[in-house]
């Protein structure tokens, strides 16, 4: 049996995009006046919005608070609850004199003054790293100088093709086949400290047919080794095959689904939303590989340039990401290769780089040199084509090779006109070392480092030599692993 095909995204039209503008006043703490505030919002969810049920959605705008804070890049989340809670529950992280500041609030609904308190919102004001409040105020929606344009904002969207992609792949594979081990995972890097997340949610079925568990882990990177690598466990627990979240993992308190990551494992605690973006799954491994797993093993990341937004507690501080650049990705398959390299790269302005380097355990295939599975995404194009040509070669000839090695490894390789050279370095003081079970009950280990430096160098061949299309160079924010079992 290969297991069951990945879900297909859904048909019918949903999602809700909204716009909203509330203005109000302030007091901050150590002031005797109130200042005018004015916070221009953008809503977007990936449910249809109804009214009776409770529905989370993304928030990015703009605040303004006279004489203190003009913040353009403003972030966040929204519960729309008007009936099921009774509440519209607002988040807002944005700068206030040059610090981290959240915004909470809620509007409190009430049947008996349904518009009042449906436009009335009091709010608290926190900086980051204090206790203490530092400000409260209330925002008013403005019925007749706002609703108009409110109502106006609205969209329904029809199926975002893209979107419902990854979307589907989060859905858990695992039918309660034996052997099988499925992974949701996801990186980070916070743009302010340089500092790197790591969120492991794994599920295995043993091969020998006992109940399947859920296990995971999380750890946070201190940027350039300055303290050592948090981590902490979590799990296992039983996983209920037929009692699945649809949408992702979610076992022992610990969630993993479109939009959102929370859980606690040990001194370390997480509640982050995430911003998918616009960009469509990239498929490290051939695209038919996710929908018939055929091979050994796949893997996939539905969001390669996601950003992060929300609140890491570990045990020596915490870590408070806006809009942290960051992918989550996806692996299913009979467990770890007896051999593998990993590397997730942002190369900025859109490009991204995701390679996986592997020895499979399959008898035959165990003896081959690493077989490479390599995706370029630069300037909206994927680069290699070919399915699995560019890992296997033709006519004996491998297009590309993995050097794999600690603290160094490198991946070079050429498709069509263009050729690759990729060189990781993971330094010992940024990495951490994990050891864990594969399905057939076989140890595994993982070295992984989410402060990792890379140095990427794209070259073109023209007029019979080879020239430099692009390069990159990441110091500390590349995502990358070793591994072998």
């Amino acid at each position: 049996m290969n297991g069951p095909r990945a879900p297909r995204a859904p048909r019918t039209p949903r999602g809700t995009v909204f716009a909203e503008t509330m203005t109000g006043t302030v007091r901050l703490s150590g002031e005797d006046r109130d200042r005018p505030v004015r916070m221009e919002l953008t809503v977007r969810s990936d449910r249809l919005l109804l009214p009776h049920r409770t529905t989370p959605a993304r928030v990015t705008g703009r605040l303004r608070i006279a004489g203190r804070a003009d913040d353009p890049a403003v972030t966040g989340t929204l519960e729309i609850s008007p009936l099921a809670r009774r509440r519209i529950h607002y988040r807002l992280e944005f700068t206030l004199d040059g610090r981290s500041c959240v915004l909470d609030g809620w509007k409190s609904v009430t049947p008996r003054h349904p518009l009042r308190s449906m436009t009335v919102l009091p709010f608290t004001l926190t900086l980051d790293g204090s206790p203490e409040p530092a400000g409260t105020g209330t925002l008013r929606f403005r019925t007749a100088t706002a609703l108009g344009p409110f109502l106006a904002s609205f969209r329904f969207p029809v199926r975002d093709k893209a979107r419902d992609e990854a979307r589907a792949q989060w859905a858990p594979r695992s039918g309660g086949a034996p052997g099988r081990t499925e992974v949701w995972y996801t990186t980070a890097t916070d743009p302010a400290t340089g500092a790197g997340l790591w969120l492991h949610h794994e599920v295995v079925t043993p091969a020998d047919g006992g109940g399947a568990h859920a296990h995971g882990w999380a750890a946070v990177f201190p940027a350039k080794g300055a303290e050592p690598v948090e981590h902490a466990r979590f799990g296992p627990v039983p996983w209920d095959a037929g009692a699945d979240v649809p949408d992702g993992f979610a076992a022992g308190g610990v969630e993993a689904v479109p939009g959102r990551l929370r859980g606690t494992a040990g001194t370390l605690s997480w509640d982050l939303t995430e911003d998918p973006g616009d960009a469509g799954p990239l498929y490290t491994f051939p695209r038919w590989s996710w929908r018939r797993p055929l091979l050994p093993a796949a893997q996939i990341v539905p969001s390669p340039r996601a950003h992060y937004t929300g609140r890491v507690r570990h045990g020596s501080g915490e870590l408070d990401l806006r809009r942290a650049p960051g992918a989550s990705a996806r692996i299913y398959g009979h467990g770890n290769a007896r051999r593998w390299a990993w590397l997730h790269a942002d190369l900025g302005g859109g490009d991204v780089l995701e390679i996986v380097a592997a020895v499979s355990t399959r008898p035959g295939l165990d003896r081959l040199p690493p077989l490479v599975f390599l995706r370029l995404r630069k300037d909206g194009r994927d680069w290699p084509r070919g399915g699995l040509r560019p890992a296997l070669g033709r006519a004996g000839l491998r297009r590309f090779t993995a050097d794999i090695g600690l603290p160094r490894w490198m991946v070079t390789g050429r498709a069509g006109g263009r050729r690759i050279t990729v060189r990781v370095t993971q330094h010992p003081e940024r990495t951490l070392t994990l050891d864990y079970a594969d399905p057939d009950g076989a140890p595994a280990v993982c070295r992984n480092s989410e402060t990792a430096d890379a140095h990427v160098l794209l070259e073109r061949r023209a007029a019979g030599r080879w020239r430099t299309e692009a390069e990159w160079t990441l110091d500390g924010t590349a995502h990358a692993e070793v591994g072998d079992r």
